[in-house]
Formats: C-alpha cells, sequence, structure tokens
C-alpha cells in the first residue's frame, strides 16, 4: 500500500485487480475520496490504497527513464539524466545512495520506489520525470 500524500500525477505504480498486477500511471487523485485514477494498457480506473504498490527502483526502472549509465572506478555506478545523477556504491545497491541537481544534494538511505525518484526529481528539477519513448 502507498500513503495517498506521496502520489502525484504521472506518477508510476503497480495496480492489483482480479488478482494481477498492472504497471499504471496516476492520471487522476482524489484525496477527499481516497482514490486513485490509474491508467494501465488495459483500462483507466479508480484504485483504492490497498490496491495501489510501489515498483522497486532498480537499474532497469533508471534506463526505461533514459538515464545514462557509467561503471566507477571501484564498482560504483552513476546514472545521468541530462544534469541529474545518481550514484550508487556498488551494482545493483539501491539501499544507499546519493543523488543530486545543481546544488540539491540528496543522500538516500534506504531503498525507495520509482515514484518516490519521480517526486524527488520533480522537488529537485521542478521538471517531471517520464519514461522515455521507445522507438518501435
Amino acid at each position: 500500500m502507498i500513503e495517498m500524500h506521496e502520489l502525484r500525477m504521472g506518477d508510476l505504480l503497480l495496480v492489483q485487480f482480479d488478482g494481477t498486477s498492472r504497471e499504471g500511471e496516476i492520471i487522476g487523485l482524489d484525496r477527499e475520496e481516497r482514490k486513485t485514477q490509474v491508467q494501465t494498457d488495459v483500462q483507466d480506473f479508480w484504485y483504492d490504497p490497498n490496491e495501489l504498490y510501489p515498483i522497486p527502483l532498480d537499474e532497469n526502472q533508471l534506463l526505461k527513464f533514459g538515464f545514462e549509465k557509467q561503471d566507477q572506478p571501484g564498482g560504483g555506478v552513476k546514472y545521468l539524466k541530462g544534469p541529474f545523477r545518481i550514484l550508487i556504491s556498488g551494482k545493483g545497491n539501491f539501499s544507499d545512495f546519493e543523488m543530486w541537481y545543481r546544488e540539491d544534494r540528496r543522500h538516500i538511505t534506504q531503498p525507495i520506489a520509482v515514484h518516490q525518484l519521480q517526486n524527488h526529481y520533480h522537488g529537485m528539477t521542478k521538471i517531471d520525470l517520464i519514461r522515455a519513448v521507445s522507438a518501435h
């Protein structure tokens, strides 16, 4: 379950419906009714908070957002998207890492979800972090 106060329009998360999980994007928020409208590849639907789940942040998710990967000496990995940076100490270690944009630097000391990264990114850059469009 995800707390309503963490959610913003455009955030990505998992919805559970009829025992199936699907990834979707928030397209509507009704904080008074505690409902979240999510668009998936199947439908747009309003969900209760107990039907919403976080997508764990990992390298695959960063690459879907268009981050470039740079292996660092010593085993760390840096991910770049324009002037925004994420530095993890070792491959796949998203439980203790740094992110920065210009002079705004943040040290994250626990695993976070994709929607939380989107919110940090927006808070730091004032730009929404959206998925890169893949060419078919």
